[in-house]
This record gives C-alpha cells, sequence and structure tokens, in this order.
C-alpha cells in the first residue's frame, strides 16, 4: 500500500512539475519581449509635443486633459473615429483663449456653418483650430504653445460643446 501510494504521490509530482514548466512556458511566449509606444506618444524633439486626440461618434473625445510647455511647436491630430458623415456628425478641435466662453464660442459656431463652424466674428477668442472632419477623417495642426495658463479646448459643431470640451494646459 505504502508503495502504491508513493507511485502515486511521485507521479502527481512529476505531472504538477510538467505542467508548471509548460504554464511558464506559456507564460514567456506571451509576455512582449519589450513594450510597444503608440507613434503618438513618441517625442523625438523636447522643443516639439506631438499630441493625437480622437472624436468619435458619440461626441466625445478620447482625452480630457493635454499638457504641453510653454513655448514648444505643438503638433496636433485630430482623428474622427466615427463613421458618421461631416453634416451629421463633425467634429472639429478649437483652442479657445484663457479669457474666452466657451458657450458664447460653441453657440456663435453653431450658426457658421458656411465658415466650418468657426465663428468669423470670434477669430479673436480661438488661438487655433483643426478644419472639420467627418468620420474616418483626420487633420494635423501645429501651432506654439501660448503662456503658462489653463486653456479650453472645444469642438464648435452645433451642441458639441457641451461634451466635447477638456483642458489644454501649458506649463
Amino acid at each position: 500500500m505504502k508503495k502504491l501510494l508513493l507511485v502515486f504521490l511521485a507521479a502527481a509530482a512529476f505531472s504538477c512539475g510538467d505542467n508548471k514548466k509548460n504554464e511558464k512556458t506559456e507564460m514567456k511566449m506571451d509576455t512582449p519581449m519589450e513594450e510597444k509606444v503608440a507613434p503618438e506618444e513618441i517625442i523625438m524633439d523636447s522643443n516639439v509635443a506631438v499630441v493625437t486626440i480622437e472624436g468619435n461618434d458619440q461626441m466625445k473625445y478620447n482625452k480630457s486633459e493635454i499638457r504641453v510647455k510653454a513655448g514648444q511647436t505643438v503638433k496636433l491630430t485630430l482623428k474622427h473615429v466615427g463613421k458618421m458623415k461631416k453634416m451629421v456628425m463633425g467634429h472639429n478641435w478649437v483652442l479657445l483663449t484663457q479669457d474666452a466662453d466657451m458657450a458664447t464660442v460653441g453657440q456663435a459656431g453653431a450658426m457658421a456653418a458656411d465658415n466650418d463652424y468657426i465663428p468669423a466674428d470670434m477669430t479673436d477668442m480661438i488661438i487655433t483650430h483643426t478644419k472639420m472632419l467627418g468620420g474616418g477623417e483626420s487633420d494635423t495642426i501645429e501651432f506654439e504653445a501660448p503662456a503658462p495658463g489653463t486653456y479650453t479646448f472645444m469642438c464648435t459643431f452645433p451642441a458639441h460643446y457641451a461634451l466635447m470640451q477638456g483642458t489644454f494646459i501649458v506649463e
């Protein structure tokens, strides 16, 4: 009886050892050798901030805060990752001056369809902006980061600013 018990325990130990070995091998195979960094997160030059932001068909940006350094060149890409057309679910990215009122610009933007929803009489309240995009489109702009402070970014397509807004912080 003792021999049978010893054989059983030895077989169990041998069997468990093999499973653990296989698990370790599988873990090594599934574990990436190096972390992959998304291209938009790679900064080649400390004087350039590369930023990618996405807008979707649910009227949301994927970022609510962007941080850059004063004087940096900002290379910002807006990607509309939705499928709806520009006339139905258009998105842009607009950076306002510190003294601009988001609701005022947003309401005026809704009336400026002929100018890509950028109110022509309020350009002094806008630092920069992308073009209006439909699903699957993207636009890249470059600008110099303004003076240190907190700024607002938003989408000026009708009624979008209520959900599509964020903070642009210049350090």
